[in-house]
């Protein structure tokens, strides 16, 4: 058995996470650690008290689902209900955070982001960027 790098490790609890999401649409999970010690974590679903999609269907507007939490936006969420400071934090996220989601996770004060699957949206990068926050694409290949 071979040993997985930080990476490829906190990755793998951000695809853990994912099980748990209740939109059907996707399952998305969220790391979020510093120094190698996880902080929080979060997957997409309806916000606490609020019946999930996969009870209730999804509430789709312009082909996304309005009832769903993104899974940064509940581990931000998390840290803040638990008074877990965020900053200088990495998220593991197992699709590329979107506009709403980087703009929470860069006044959060994470520092660097690593995803799985690619989700394009160009204001998010430009957002990262001009924030300073590093936003990685991880490959399994690389591991």
């Amino acid at each position: 058995m071979t040993r997985p790098n930080w990476d490829a490790y906190f990755m793998q609890i951000a695809r853990t996470v994912a099980t748990r999401a209740t939109c059907p649409r996707a399952a998305v999970g969220c790391v979020i650690v510093r120094e190698h010690r996880i902080l929080t974590t979060g997957y997409n679903g309806a916000p606490r008290g609020v019946d999930h999609c996969t009870e209730v269907g999804c509430t789709v507007v312009n082909d996304h689902c309005a009832r769903a939490v993104h899974a940064e936006a509940n581990a931000v969420v998390q840290g803040a209900l638990h008074g877990v400071s965020l900053e200088h934090g990495v998220a593991y996220c197992t699709h590329q955070p979107c506009i709403n989601c980087s703009k929470l996770l860069i006044s959060a004060g994470v520092e660097r982001i690593v995803y799985a699957d690619q989700y394009i949206d160009d204001v998010a990068v430009q957002l990262l960027r001009e924030a300073g926050v590093a936003l990685e694409w991880f490959a399994e290949e690389r591991e």
